[in-house]
């Protein structure tokens, strides 16, 4: 995996803004102007609202409650427009909120679809040393967490944030004019004092948070992967060790939340002492003013609106600090995955590959997956066009390297591989996969329907070629048989199938596929006798006409390749028909011999 880099690295508190400024262009998204427009309308409705509550609502009530004080028995109709003007703009708050919400949830939802599916089609872009070395329940936590945080982040940031700077700056204002700079600067020492203290408890809260999504990420982690393995926690009666080790990860994500909702608790209680600290301040200086003559009886319930107008966003402002904190965090992690470089990368202007015949050729080869630990050392190999060519050799070879390298999952350290004259490292990814075809050892399926999985091969392929594929790969009678025919679920990973029905699947979506190059990579060995000669027969006939390169442990499945190419420490040993290999008494025919006398006793034992 390439090294970190220092952005990869860095604290979080030193990229959050750098985070915010790569997020804040899904906010305003280049060549849709519809969501432009949804932006803007819903930042109108935002000021509107305030508006409303802030000077209508607080003031029409005042003046009621003044008309009523003074005693006025035919100002009744007055006070009851005062009130009916008092309750629209309470109502009108409430709805140019909602219409609000719901002009913009489009504008949110975009967003998360836009950075989610970007995320998504950058993994799938990473080298298979990176996938092999996460932990895949890990990689779609951090995908989650970061779409969810999307959503939110935008609301808060336009919805809550901003309109309540805003509102501070009227309801000072309206203290300067109406009651004097004294109200104004108690109002500020408590905002301030409000928000240095839930910033201060925020930021302890969020180390907490953090602490609780590591203990999250690790549980989920753990669940994923033990279920994955469903077979082998069985296969050795692993479940009360299972549940041990998952049950160290739940106690301690447990743990961390009891920590959390103490600290909310701790940050709910101070926040209040502050807010009705000023409240009771305020109204008291009030009617402290009332009672000289200063202030009206309406005043006081003006005040009063105020504040509760003022802090009413402000009592949010733990959560939505703590939430934008979280949201930064979250899309750090998901863009750190954005930065994370792929290993393998088409050059600039790369051509697609253009397959003629099909000869496949590794020339002077070197390649090891870890720095000092080479796996092959200049490596020879010629496949010519329509042959079918076997590799064979001890584990440890490099035999399955060879489909890897092929396929550019990794490039080689030096040497080239060619197909048809062209390095596969100047063509196009797409269009070299899109030529070769592979039926693996452990044929993995999508937990969805046989025509499904057997229509991957190739996107579009009509129904007429999934049946021709069907019956190229002698799949068809088990099909028939089955009572939900091609409809039919084949589980979580092809449970429900067995090995050799998994790997006619396998050979019906490369027959699907329909490449010029194919490789079988061990595609007979987890299979029982009867079931490997009726695959490899089916094998045979598929590879009639291409390029087949075929990497086997069992010598008896490749006795018909037109040529075998015996592998050993990342060379080639020998090479030449199964007939001539014997005849060398070289390290092929020990293998036979070896395999042979295995075979013997076994039928014996049997």
């Amino acid at each position: 995996m390439p090294p970190a880099t220092e952005q990869q690295t860095g604290p979080r508190e030193r990229s959050g803004f750098k985070v915010l400024a790569r997020f804040l262009p899904y906010l305003w998204p280049e060549g849709a102007p519809g969501l432009k427009l949804r932006v803007v309308v819903s930042f109108l409705m935002v000021v509107a609202s305030i508006l409303l509550t802030t000077l209508v609502m607080p003031r029409a009530l005042g003046m009621a409650v003044d008309r009523m004080t003074a005693g006025q028995s035919g100002a009744a109709s007055v006070v009851m427009a005062l009130v009916a003007a008092y309750a629209a703009a309470r109502f009108g708050g409430v709805l140019l909120d909602n219409l609000r919400n719901g002009i913009f949830e489009t504008v949110g939802q975009e967003a998360t679809r836009m950075l989610s599916e970007r995320t998504f089609a950058h993994l799938h872009g990473l080298s298979l040393r990176f996938h092999l070395e996460r932990r895949t329940g890990a990689v779609t936590k951090i995908i989650e967490r970061g779409s969810k945080s999307i959503d939110m982040m935008l609301y808060f940031l336009l919805f809550n944030l901003a309109p309540t700077l805003l509102q501070l700056a009227i309801v000072a204002v309206l203290f300067w004019t109406g009651f004097g700079p004294g109200l104004v600067a108690a109002t500020a020492v408590a905002v301030v004092a409000y928000v240095w203290f839930t910033k201060a408890v925020t930021d302890w809260r969020v180390r907490l948070r953090e602490e609780w999504t590591s203990h999250d990420t690790a549980a989920t982690a753990r669940a994923v992967d033990s279920l994955l393995n469903f077979e082998t926690v069985k296969y050795f009666n692993a479940e009360e060790r299972e549940r041990r080790l998952y049950g160290r990860a739940v106690e301690s994500l447990a743990r961390s939340t009891v920590k959390i909702e103490t600290s909310l608790a701790a940050m709910n209680i101070g926040q209040s002492l502050i807010t009705n600290a000023l409240m009771g301040g305020a109204m008291a200086y009030t009617v402290w003013g009332w009672s000289r003559g200063q202030f009206s009886a309406g005043d006081v319930v003006v005040v009063n609106a105020l504040l509760m107008q003022l802090f009413r966003p402000l009592d949010m402002l733990g959560t939505v600090y703590r939430t934008i904190r979280q949201g930064l965090t979250d899309m750090d992690e998901m863009f750190r995955l954005l930065d994370t470089p792929a290993e393998v990368t088409d050059r600039p202007g790369a051509p697609p590959l253009a397959v003629g015949r099909g000869h496949v050729r590794f020339e002077d080869v070197h390649f090891g997956y870890e720095d000092g630990r080479e796996i092959l050392k200049g490596l020879t190999l010629d496949v010519p066009a329509g042959q079918t060519v076997a590799v064979v050799g001890p584990s440890g070879a490099g035999k399955s390297t060879l489909a890897r390298l092929l396929f550019r999952f990794y490039d080689p350290q030096a040497g080239r591989i060619t197909i048809d004259g062209q390095d596969i490292t100047d063509v196009t990814q797409a269009s070299l996969r899109a030529a070769i075809g592979i039926v693996p050892q452990d044929t993995v399926l999508f937990n969805d329907t046989l025509k499904y999985n057997i229509a991957y091969g190739r996107d579009e392929a009509s129904e007429a070629e999934v049946v021709a594929a069907t019956r190229g790969a002698s799949l068809d009678r088990f099909v028939e048989a089955l009572p939900d025919g091609f409809e039919a679920r084949v589980g979580e990973r092809g449970l429900k199938l067995s090995g050799g029905e998994k790997q006619r699947v396998a050979i019906a979506r490369t027959l699907v596929k329909n490449p010029p190059i194919l490789i079988l990579d061990e595609a007979t060995s987890a299979l029982d006798s009867r079931t490997e000669e009726a695959i490899l027969a089916t094998l045979s006939a598929v590879s009639t006409g291409r390029t087949t390169i075929t990497i086997a442990h069992r010598l008896s499945t490749v006795v018909d390749a037109d040529r075998i190419v015996v592998l050993d420490d990342g060379r080639v040993a020998e090479e030449g028909s199964h007939a001539e290999l014997l005849r060398r008494n070289g390290l092929y025919s020990e293998m036979w011999a070896r395999q042979q006398a295995e075979r013997e006793m076994a039928e014996a034992a049997e």
